[in-house]
């Protein structure tokens, strides 16, 4: 075993730190290939910006027509209640059941008869008349 100590004793392990130069040209080439990199991707990002505001738009469309239909759904159907109040029957039910209104009588009902319009008077008397 003595031997084996001083062999670790006479083995002399520095644990220095490596100090390395930076190279210059590595660096330099390591930005240009990160520059051109970064040319690359921009150049591929400005080609598919139309595709892409091209996929937005026509979610866009797609989601307004969804909207429209949703709108002319709802227009038919309030068309639809208006033609039913609009009704003659209707109107005479919720008159008198809202309003208390009675139907009227045979004798309660008074007719108007019209008159028919007389004819223009000719020229002629319009003239000796002034």
């Amino acid at each position: 075993m003595s031997i084996d100590l001083e062999y670790a004793i006479k083995q002399d392990v520095r644990n220095n730190p490596v100090v390395r130069e930076v190279d210059r040209d590595q660096a330099r080439e390591f930005f240009r290939t990160l520059l051109w990199a970064c040319a690359g991707v921009g150049m591929v990002m400005f080609a598919l910006l139309p595709r892409t505001n091209l996929l937005a738009t026509g979610y866009q469309v797609e989601r307004l027509r969804e909207d429209l239909a949703r709108e002319q759904e709802y227009e038919r159907q309030y068309r639809l209640e208006l033609e039913m109040i609009r009704r003659p029957q209707e109107i005479q039910t919720r008159a008198e059941r809202d309003l208390g209104m009675v139907p009227p009588t045979e004798g309660a009902t008074v007719v108007l008869e019209r008159v028919p319009p007389t004819s223009r008077a000719s020229r002629a008397i319009v003239a000796a008349v002034r």
